[in-house]
């Protein structure tokens, strides 16, 4: 068992948090109970995500969304009022973790995936706000259709891609979730692939033109990583039960 208290420092200091501009607020979102004896990681803090976490009985659960973000109502109605309600009533606090946690070099969304496929070269990729939250590497030469099936079997979902470029490839981008406009830094790199969740319209022509190819594995596949890797070091270095939330989400 630890403290709230424990965990929040410990989780803002382990992933850095001050060194991120984020677009929401890192690290406690709601307060619950003071200690921590269970917790839940998971992509989202979806009402399906909270009310599994009821379920399950936890005393903390840990998101790569959170619940705020800039720009949203203050007003507190609907399915927001029902999730903070779910929250309080059952006293789980909500803690949040957006970039940091895309960026933490053992841990993170982005450098356990390349660490996992057992990429080579790493170094830190695609800045946000001045600070760099993706990974480029080298990988063994292979054929371009090869690396889309080592893909796919990580992440475990089909991979939407554009072969634009090279059709045999040995360097690599990754950056996870929504950062399919940072297909510019891989260009600008010079890398024969970019990796990302999802995707929009002009990546296809921007793909072709650049001779660049493009994989998205889904904005919440490639997003499961990072919350999983976290439960997994809680419960290795604390000692308390840790789950791992799984909401199906195909986007």
């Amino acid at each position: 068992m630890i403290t709230l208290q424990e965990l929040c420092l410990t989780l803002d200091e382990l992933l850095d948090v001050p060194t991120f501009s984020d677009y929401c607020p890192n690290g406690l979102q709601v307060q619950g109970t003071p200690e921590i004896k269970k917790v839940a990681t998971a992509v989202s803090a979806s009402l399906a995500t909270i009310q599994t976490a009821v379920d399950h009985g936890v005393n903390a659960l840990i998101v790569h969304h959170g619940m705020f973000w800039k720009g949203d109502s203050y007003v507190v109605s609907g399915v927001k009022r029902e999730k903070l309600h779910l929250l309080l009533k059952n006293n789980i606090s909500l803690l949040a973790y957006h970039l940091p946690l895309d960026a933490h070099q053992e841990l993170g969304n982005n450098w356990k995936a390349a660490q996992d496929m057992q990429w080579k070269n790493l170094t830190p990729f695609g800045e946000f706000n001045g600070t760099p939250i993706g990974v480029k590497g080298t990988i063994n030469p292979q054929s371009v259709s090869d690396f889309q099936k080592t893909l796919e079997n990580y992440y475990q979902h089909p991979a939407n891609c554009v072969f634009g470029g090279k059709q045999e490839v040995e360097s690599v981008g990754l950056i996870s979730g929504g950062a399919y406009k940072m297909i510019s830094d891989a260009i600008r790199e010079g890398l024969d692939c970019f990796v990302t969740g999802n995707f929009d319209e002009p990546v296809w022509h921007q793909a072709f033109e650049e001779k660049v190819n493009f994989f998205a594995m889904g904005h919440s596949a490639t997003e499961r990583i990072g919350p999983q890797a976290l439960g997994n070091h809680l419960k290795e270095h604390f000692g308390i039960e840790s789950t791992f939330i799984d909401i199906p989400n195909p986007f």
